[in-house]
């Protein structure tokens, strides 16, 4: 899609009505069950927030970025994700989170990112978060800069993400599940699934809309 055009539909995706957890749920492993909102705030998950950055790349066609994080002791290691993190003492919002993340792991400068949607939040069962995604676009290729927490870099053109052929399914095996089939987006090569590809799903839903 080229980045005019889809600067032209931001203020229809803006007022849009959210696909939910039905939306979501189109990319959720089956031995990941619903919770009920009662359910999760019993739990006192921690909060989190996630960037979904659109930009044009060097041809002018749109473009978000993925990030592979980098191998740790801990529940997401090595996993596709976007950038983002838990909020903090000194966040003052939901979204200051998000892009104070963005900038600390891929460098993106906060004060040229333009917000312009909530999404429904995610919540992740293996390490208790409850993540925000926020849609957000600049105007201009940015140059990334990843810290430690980043192995590498994934720029996804849009027109591949919303392709039919771009979802699919993989057995994988967890901490918590052996030779699991799931639900996924296959992107640059890499797979994406679990709570990402949930939130890609529900992106995915609100953009078809108007592609």
């Amino acid at each position: 899609m080229d980045f005019n055009k889809f600067k032209h539909i931001i203020s229809k995706i803006e007022t849009a009505k959210l696909g939910g957890l039905e939306a979501q749920f189109k990319l959720a492993p089956e031995i990941r069950r619903p919770f009920s909102e009662e359910i999760i705030n019993s739990k006192n998950p921690k909060k989190a927030a996630v960037l979904v950055v659109f930009y044009p790349n060097n041809f002018g066609e749109v473009n978000f970025l993925l990030t592979e994080r980098a191998s740790y002791k801990g529940t997401h290691s090595a996993q596709i994700s976007f950038p983002g993190g838990k909020v903090n003492n000194t966040d003052y919002s939901i979204k200051h989170t998000a892009l104070r993340e963005s900038n600390e792991e891929v460098g993106l400068i906060e004060k040229d990112i333009v917000v312009f949607k909530e999404m429904t939040n995610v919540y992740i069962p293996p390490s208790n978060f409850l993540v925000t995604p926020f849609l957000s676009y600049l105007n201009y290729t940015p140059t990334f800069k990843k810290n430690y927490e980043v192995k590498d870099l994934i720029e996804v053109k849009l027109s591949d993400f919303l392709s039919e052929d771009a979802q699919t399914s993989t057995t994988l095996s967890t901490s918590y599940a052996k030779n699991m089939k799931v639900p996924c987006y296959k992107l640059n090569s890499y797979i994406v699934w679990g709570a990402t590809a949930m939130m890609l799903s529900e992106i995915k839903e609100l953009l078809k809309k108007y592609h």
